[in-house]
């Protein structure tokens, strides 16, 4: 799991809309990264459109939130055009960030194990070190408590 204080693993990932990002060309401005399971299922779903009403909020306090997930491009197109998001979705298909942020972990549910994400928000300073992170997220109230950190940065 990466560690407050560290220097966040830089990325240029694919995004919806056919763009890419890169974390680096997005200082000094601050960055919140959530990293979620799946498009379109109850907690990434709920998740994404906590962080989507505060886009204006946490614009205002400088930060930029991307979205993380192994979903295709095409997945978070259609997941965009569904909830009407308009947040960063990147596209980790290969795994690397997943794996550099130390998010892909292994899993259990009905007594069977799996890899796969655990929801992590890493919020980064302007600098580009990791802030704060938020390990095994529940989503109620999230979005709130991670624009607050970002206000307080």
């Amino acid at each position: 799991m990466i560690a407050q204080g560290s220097q966040a693993p830089d990325f240029t990932l694919p995004r919806d809309g056919d763009g890419t990002i890169t974390l680096s060309s997005l200082r000094p401005g601050k960055v919140v990264l959530y990293f979620y399971p799946k498009d379109d299922t109850p907690g990434c779903t709920l998740e994404a459109q906590d962080f989507n009403a505060r886009m204006a909020d946490f614009a205002m306090a400088g930060t930029t939130v991307i979205g993380i997930s192994r979903d295709s491009v095409k997945s978070h197109d259609k997941f965009c055009r569904k909830y009407g998001l308009g947040i960063i979705l990147a596209s980790d298909e290969n795994g690397r960030v997943t794996e550099d942020y130390g998010v892909w972990l292994e899993k259990s549910m009905y007594g069977k194990t799996y890899m796969g994400i655990e929801r992590t928000t890493v919020l980064i300073d302007g600098t580009g070190k990791v802030a704060r992170v938020w390990n095994k997220v529940s989503v109620k109230g999230h979005a709130d408590e991670v624009l607050a950190a970002a206000r307080a940065l």
